[in-house]
Formats: structure tokens, C-alpha cells, sequence
């Protein structure tokens, strides 16, 4: 018993050491993980793409239309919504860009007046990135379509990079599913059906929050257009964006929507809070359930501090990548969950 216990202290120095020496020689292979990282994420992204994807053209597939044709359909639809969506709706956002920022403007003057606050530096701040931001998009619109030609070549090559490697592992997805089924296959029963839970729980997360994003683009837009909101498209727009944000994502368009509708008219403020009070507890309690299914429940607290960490650490990425992230967690602590329990009995019995 005591040479045990000897040997685990001895591994728990060794733990230490390879740790101390880990941070203490961070600064010599931090960069080499950026790099790398950097290199490895268009192909990473074009991987989601393509798994995104692919079950719509499995859904083709079992209508009886041949894979090639499946994946050109998909992806001619995909990209001819894509492109369709930007060439419509920018022009529309444009105007309303415009019109947001002077109605963020003027509820900074309001509230400088009303309650003698001098907020003459927040205003200029506001005010300078909002035009900025009015200039970029108003200089894309000149030429009539966003110039490929002033955008920088990484992220030019980058684009390319996922859509070709995208593409390719599209056409390829069953055989590169096949082979990762057949290595955790050889490997054990259990890391098999782990990556297999994994697969289903990632896939049901992907084609809910696909679903999700497109409802709360045309919630949005039609109930802030029903009330006559002058920024409806914006919102609706904002809405579907900040739904890979958990919780915090409607809520600041929501915020935003409540701002400007207060400077333009008392009805419209009204219509407005109503809108933002009712709706966001429609989607939680009702229609984000049926979309995701049971599978993706996952308590409110969990998500907002996962959320939270994931932000710290990788920054604005972080919050997208922080709910799948923790359900592929989640599946592996489940699958381990009883070995890890009976390491724990065992570390316990040893210590008596």
C-alpha cells in the first residue's frame, strides 16, 4: 500500500514538472500551435461545411436522384441562396443602417438633455464606427457588388480554400464516414458508439440551429414589419445571426430593437416591447424545443457559462464553437461516465 501511494506522488511530481515546464516554454511553442491552428482552420471549416450539407443530399439521395446530381443540387441551391440573399437584402440593410444610426444618435442627444449627462464622447465614438461602417458598405454598393479585389488575400484564399476542399469532402463524405466508423470500429465497441452518439448529437445540433436561424430571420423580419419598424430587415437579420449567440444573441437585438423604436413613436415603442417580451419566450419555450428536440436540451446556467468561457478564451469564435463543443463533452463524459466512476472507487479504495 505504501509503495502505491510512493508512486503515485512519484506521478503527480512528474505531472507537475511536465507542467511547469509546458507554460514556462509557452512562449516558444505558442506560436507554432497559432500557425498551425491557422493553417488547419479553412479545412476544418470546410469539413462543417460539407457535413452541414450532407444530409440533404442523403435526403435526395433516398428520393432516387443519383449522388452526383444530389451534391450539384445542394450546392447550386445552397450557393444560389447564399449569393441571392447578400444581393437582395444589402441595399435594404444599407438604408436601414442608415436610418439606425441616426436613431442611435438621437437617443444619445435625448438622454444628454433629459438627464444633463455629457455623453458627448460615447456619441462621437458611436457615431465615427457607425459611419465607418455606413462608408464600407455604402462603397461595396457603388460598384453594384462587393469587390473581391480589395479584400485581402488571406482571407480571399481562405474562401477559396473552403469552398474547393468543402466541395471536395462533400462528394467524398460517405467513405470519409465510413472510415472513421471503421477505425473506432477496430479500436472498441464503445468508442464506436461514442463517435456514433457524437455524429447524431452534432448533426441534430447543426440542422436545428440551420432550421432556427431561418425562422428567426423571418420572425423577426415580419413581426418588426407588421409594426411598421423602420429597421425590420436589419433586425430580422441581426436575429438570425446572433442565434449561434446563446441567450445574449436576441437579446441584444431585442435591445437595439426597443432603442430605436423609442425615438420615432410611442406606438411603435409599445408594439416593439411587446414584441421583444413575448416572442423570445415563444422561441424558448416552444419553438426552439421542436426544432432541436430533446437531444440538445441543455440547462440555461450550463450554456451561459460555457458560453462565457469559451468567449474568454478564444474570443468571439469562441461563442460559436462553445455549445457543440460542450455536447461532444458531454457525450464523452456520458460514455466514460461509469469508468470514470470506478477509477475514482478505486482511488478512494487505495487511499484508505
Amino acid at each position: 500500500m505504501k509503495n502505491k501511494l510512493n508512486f503515485k506522488l512519484l506521478n503527480l511530481l512528474i505531472l507537475m514538472v511536465i507542467l511547469y515546464i509546458f507554460i514556462k516554454t509557452s512562449g516558444y511553442w505558442s506560436g507554432i500551435l497559432i500557425r498551425i491552428w491557422n493553417i488547419s482552420l479553412p479545412f476544418l471549416l470546410a469539413f462543417v461545411f460539407a457535413y452541414i450539407l450532407h444530409p440533404f443530399v442523403k435526403k435526395l439521395e433516398e428520393k432516387g436522384v443519383r449522388k452526383n446530381l444530389a451534391t450539384f443540387i445542394t450546392l447550386a441551391v445552397f450557393f444560389v441562396l447564399i449569393i441571392g440573399i447578400i444581393w437582395l437584402t444589402l441595399p435594404v440593410i444599407y438604408e436601414q443602417l442608415v436610418l439606425f444610426s441616426k436613431s442611435i444618435v438621437q437617443v444619445i442627444t435625448d438622454l444628454s438633455s433629459k438627464y444633463d449627462l455629457n455623453l458627448g464622447e460615447y456619441q462621437k465614438t458611436i457615431t465615427d464606427m457607425l459611419n465607418e461602417l455606413i462608408k464600407d458598405i455604402g462603397s461595396y454598393l457603388s460598384s453594384g457588388t462587393i469587390s473581391f479585389v480589395n479584400t485581402s488575400i488571406k482571407v480571399l484564399t481562405n474562401t477559396i480554400i473552403v469552398i474547393i476542399v468543402g466541395i471536395y469532402f462533400l462528394t467524398d463524405m460517405d467513405n470519409i464516414r465510413k472510415s472513421i466508423k471503421t477505425f473506432f470500429k477496430r479500436c472498441s465497441k464503445q468508442s464506436y458508439n461514442l463517435v456514433k452518439r457524437m455524429d447524431h448529437e452534432i448533426g441534430n445540433y447543426f440542422h436545428g440551429l440551420a432550421i432556427f436561424m431561418v425562422v428567426q430571420f423571418v420572425e423577426y423580419s415580419f413581426l418588426f414589419w407588421i409594426v411598421g419598424h423602420p429597421n425590420w430587415l436589419l433586425l430580422g437579420t441581426l436575429a438570425c445571426i446572433t442565434t449561434v449567440i446563446p441567450y445574449f444573441g436576441g437579446l441584444i437585438t431585442n435591445i437595439i430593437a426597443v432603442i430605436t423604436a423609442s425615438v420615432i413613436s410611442t406606438p411603435l415603442f409599445i408594439f416593439t416591447l411587446v414584441i421583444t417580451l413575448i416572442f423570445p419566450n415563444v422561441d424558448g419555450y416552444i419553438i426552439s424545443p421542436r426544432i432541436y428536440g430533446k437531444t440538445n436540451n441543455i440547462n440555461p446556467v450550463v450554456v451561459i457559462f460555457i458560453a462565457a468561457a469559451f468567449s474568454s478564451i478564444f474570443g468571439i469564435v469562441g461563442i460559436a464553437i462553445a455549445l457543440p463543443s460542450y455536447i461532444l463533452m458531454r457525450c464523452f463524459f456520458e460514455a466514460y461516465w461509469d469508468d470514470i466512476k470506478e477509477k475514482l472507487e478505486e482511488v478512494k479504495d487505495n487511499s484508505i
